[in-house]
């Protein structure tokens, strides 16, 4: 047995020892060639740059690229990583050579929950393009979206009975978000197919799962920099990663059966103009697997499940934590919190509950989300690319395989592209060039769900969500710090960036005569 484990590190640090040279005897190459790697701070044998690597990557490469300009190397382990930190280089990676770079490296945590047959990590193809137009113009079709307002309606109505009960008290807003978030996600999956009682217990019981997950998609992994001890599991990340799906898997099991049962008898019960508008998104996938196995195709529930995930991931962190930034900026600028709530009133009425049809009227809040998209980025450096061959950018060679970090952060914080980048100032979003900025990522200065082919499909539902959770908080109640406590906007990087503290506030009774 010993013998076999001698064998065994013997073979791995061999296997590391070759990566290395290789890479070695490629960068050599480069330098023979006419076209030159770019520049990059020199690490250790085998580890590389990995052992420098600080816990608030996004301000470190700001600061590597301070020394090393808009395009630098790292070696991390046995990958190759390209850090690039300026607009103009960005536009040549998600437009100019966007197919080249429309792939992505997924993390082993990420290709257990999701088997790699997803939309955020599959590779680029048929498939991908497939399931993104799934996606985006079944499920997220303005009818279809439109149909299930009444879902989300009814998640937002309840959190503001929840925290009318708690008026003067404390509450943790970041909390209060998530399980709000998490509520509107699981009733636009599955709609009616569970009661009320079941979808909140499940609700309960993603809410761990999900934050579980969301941390180990952004634990640094020893894993995804050095493949050959990938099947060690140094870390144990990638075991802590199965055992949480499995009991994801059950859930998702059970609801998609109840569904599948529901089907035959929605379809005679509901006239068609009824079945089109109260579909939900477990529903879509239900139906488009049937007609795919009259195809021959080979998607099926795994390819149903990594959807699913892909959309509670996406649509739950991510959004409770960029309102939760929001509300951390209002809080530390109360000026800014009362315009916010001026409008409300001019736009909703004192009287009124917020729609969704509002958010369109509300174009000062609106500029408060984007600056603080800006001001806190919740990818600070995008979803890694990576390249399908060999290609130049900015002047330098980009080797097939490497792996290419956008830091959208440095972009924000960027004196030369912002005035002022440290300030939080919507009215920057207000001039006449307010239009220029949208969340599609056709301005490169500012592109905080991506750009190109790979820009988030779920923007416009994210967007939707946020603005009508914030403007519904925001004019029914009145928000305090607890006695003698600031604001905290430090930050901490992970798969997504939160706020290093929890944001703690007040909820006073807003406006009289409006109605829960």
């Amino acid at each position: 047995m010993k013998m076999d484990d001698l064998a065994l590190a013997a073979l791995t640090v061999f296997s590391l020892l070759a990566s290395v040279l290789w890479s070695s005897w490629i960068f050599k190459k480069s330098k023979k060639g006419t076209t030159p790697y770019p520049p990059g701070p020199r690490g250790l044998p085998i580890l590389g740059y990995l052992p420098f690597l600080q816990l608030n990557l996004h301000h470190q490469f700001a600061e590597l690229a301070q020394k090393y300009g808009p395009i630098y190397k790292l070696q991390l382990g046995g990958k190759l990583s390209i850090v690039i930190s300026s607009p103009a280089l960005i536009k040549e990676v998600v437009r100019d050579q966007d197919m080249i770079f429309a792939n992505r490296d997924p993390p082993v945590a990420a290709v257990v929950v999701t088997g790699g047959v997803d939309i955020a990590w599959s590779p680029y193809g048929p498939y991908w393009s497939d399931m993104r137009k799934l996606f985006v113009r079944e499920m997220l079709s303005n009818n279809n979206l439109q149909g299930t307002y009444v879902l989300r309606k009814e998640e937002v109505a309840k959190v503001v009975r929840d925290v009318s009960k708690k008026i003067g008290k404390p509450i943790e807003i970041g909390e209060l978000v998530f399980l709000t978030e998490l509520n509107v996600i699981l009733s636009l999956l599955w709609g009616g197919t569970i009661d009320e009682q079941k979808r909140d217990k499940l609700g309960a019981q993603f809410r761990y799962k999900v934050l579980k997950l969301v941390d180990l998609l952004g634990k640094p992994n020893v894993s995804d920099f050095v493949p050959v001890l990938a099947k060690f599991d140094v870390q144990g990340i990638e075991k802590e990663t199965r055992a949480l799906m499995r009991s994801v898997d059950e859930i998702l099991d059970t609801v998609i059966d109840e569904r599948t049962k529901m089907m035959g008898a929605e379809e005679g019960d509901l006239t068609a103009h009824e079945s089109e508008r109260r579909k939900d998104f477990l529903g879509i996938l239900l139906e488009m697997k049937q007609q795919k196995v009259g195809e021959g195709s080979s998607f099926g529930l795994t390819q149903i499940k990594a959807i699913l995930m892909d959309i509670i991931l996406g649509g739950t962190d991510s959004t409770a934590t960029m309102v939760e930034w929001v509300m951390a900026e209002l809080l530390h600028n109360t000026d800014i919190m009362k315009k916010v709530q001026q409008e409300l009133i001019d736009v909703v009425g004192e009287n009124n509950i917020v729609e969704e049809s509002h958010i369109t009227s509300l174009h000062y809040l609106d500029a408060v989300l984007k600056e603080t998209f800006r001001r806190h980025p919740p990818l600070p450096l995008l979803v890694p690319r990576c390249p399908s061959q060999s290609c130049i950018i900015g002047g330098y060679m980009i080797p097939k395989h490497s792996q290419v970090f956008l830091n959208l952060w440095s972009i924000c914080m960027d004196s030369q592209v912002w005035e002022n980048p440290f300030e939080f100032r919507p009215d920057r979003f207000l001039k006449d060039n307010a239009g220029n900025f949208d969340y599609i990522g056709n301005n490169f200065h500012y592109i905080p769900f991506g750009s190109g082919r790979r820009v988030c499909p779920g923007l416009h539902l994210a967007k939707r969500m946020v603005m009508y959770l914030l403007a519904t908080l925001l004019h029914s109640f009145e928000w305090r710090l607890p006695e003698g406590e600031t604001v905290d906007l430090s930050d901490k990087f992970g798969f997504v960036m939160r706020k290093s503290t929890p944001l703690i506030a007040t909820p006073y009774r807003r406006l009289r005569g409006y109605h829960i």
